[in-house]
């Protein structure tokens, strides 16, 4: 709409212009919105309280904020902990205290990415949550219990909110086209494909229509097809925040997979991973840390094959290297599995780290010059090679004093299996040895 001057108003974007009214009109979050749920219960409670909106992005925490400062008739004050400092967390005090004298209403403090805030600027509002001046409602992508000051959080409730199934997130394409999208008509295809390009994210699945509208009238066409679709988005890569939380639970997802020898659901979380855009040299890196903690000595081939897949991968590049990685990770998923390892050097490396500096035994030690043979180093050293089966039945290679440890035990599973006999084997050496 132009003014006197030819001017144009700003046109709000489709998520915008369909954000839900009433909660009602809410898509997705049953689980904390159907009847007798938690959020239900707090906008019928008639009392707001202070709370964190915890879950991935577009799932309606900034409308969730705004429906309950409407709820409650409560001045709503908007921050992004991106843009904003203590200077404007000061400025919002200060409107609210202007706003509770001029007409007792309350007021609402939304703080989106909240976990972005430092912890001086999370306590520079912090008084005022406490005094009651402030409400306050912090939306974030990352885990509150590592981002958010331990103060503040005591002082909020925590609302986990998920990833819009496909069918809530057709239920809003439908809506989105009924009221939004005029006579331009989208075929099944186009719908499935929008709908997984979304990837639970309604905001992106809004923006995308509103994409294709401007794509199709462009083009002179009044009926959407999948073709279209793929051919006018750009492909989306799926939801995926390298570093946050969405990150790490995919990697461990991988990692589990791996460990449970499930290789298709490990070739599932791979593939998602590079996918979402994740650095398939960092997949590399994972995957070796798993062919030592899973697998380790029971097939030691694993962590060969592991090392192998990431020198491909830099030879080869994307995307033909990605395939070194996924034959890699198969591997894995159906080799024999031991942790024994991994449990050995936890033990060995606590034991040492509360343990004293024990000197070396004398026979240990390395003699190179006549005056440290003098001195006693490397006498009565026994050399393995010259001894009954290269084995030095008996001898000590701990310190003096240290009491008997006994750290590795080898599983039953793959070579660990016959390394456990060999140390069987050696042992009763060693009993035979000191019994004489």
């Amino acid at each position: 709409m132009s003014d006197l001057f030819g001017t144009t108003e700003p046109v709000a974007p489709l998520a915008e212009a369909l954000r839900p009214q009433s909660l009602d009109d809410v898509v997705g979050q049953s689980h904390l919105l159907g009847p007798g749920k938690p959020l239900r219960l707090a906008f019928q409670s008639g009392k707001p309280h202070s709370m964190i909106l915890w879950g991935p992005p577009g799932v309606g925490k900034t409308t969730l904020a705004r429906l309950m400062a409407h709820s409650f008739d409560a001045e709503f004050i908007a921050l992004s902990a991106v843009l904003s400092g203590v200077k404007d967390i000061k400025e919002a005090v200060e409107r609210a205290k202007s706003v509770l004298a001029n007409s007792g209403r309350r007021t609402i403090l939304f703080v989106d990415e909240v976990h972005r805030f430092n912890k001086g600027q999370q306590d520079a509002f912090l008084p005022f949550v406490e005094q009651g001046l402030l409400t306050f409602i912090g939306a974030t992508t990352e885990n509150p219990s590592f981002e958010v000051n331990g103060a503040l959080l005591s002082r909020a409730s925590v609302y986990v909110l998920t990833s819009l199934s496909e069918g809530e997130l057709g239920n809003l394409f439908d809506r989105a086209v009924t009221k939004a999208m005029g006579t331009l008509t989208f075929d099944p295809a186009a719908r499935e494909r929008l709908v997984g390009l979304a990837d639970g994210d309604a905001r992106r699945l809004l923006n995308l229509l509103e994409i294709l509208q401007t794509a199709a009238q462009g083009a002179g066409i009044s009926a959407v097809s999948g073709d279209f679709v793929q051919d006018a988005v750009a492909r989306n890569l799926r939801r995926f925040d390298k570093g946050g939380d969405a990150f790490y639970d995919q990697i461990s997802a991988l990692h589990k997979a791996v460990r449970g020898s499930d290789p298709d659901a490990s070739l599932y979380w791979l593939v998602r991973m590079l996918d979402g855009g994740a650095d398939p040299l960092y997949m590399g890196r994972r995957i070796v840390r798993m062919a030592s903690e899973d697998i380790g000595l029971a097939d030691p081939r694993a962590l060969r094959m592991a090392l192998d897949a990431c020198e491909t991968y830099e030879r080869l590049g994307s995307p033909e290297g990605e395939l070194a990685l996924a034959e890699a990770v198969l591997y894995l998923a159906c080799a024999a599995k031991s942790n024994a390892a991994y449990v050995a050097y936890n033990s060995a490396r606590k034991f040492v780290s509360e343990d004293g500096s024990r000197p070396v035994p004398l026979h240990l030690r390395n003699a190179p010059t006549r005056l440290m043979k003098d001195l006693g180093m490397s006498k009565d050293y026994r050399y393995a090679h010259d001894e009954p089966d290269a084995y030095a039945a008996g001898e000590n290679y701990f310190p003096e004093g240290m009491a008997s440890v006994n750290w590795y035990h080898p599983t039953d599973r793959g070579l660990e299996a016959k390394i456990a006999e060999k140390l069987a084997w050696l042992r009763g050496q060693d009993e035979k040895k000191r019994g004489r």
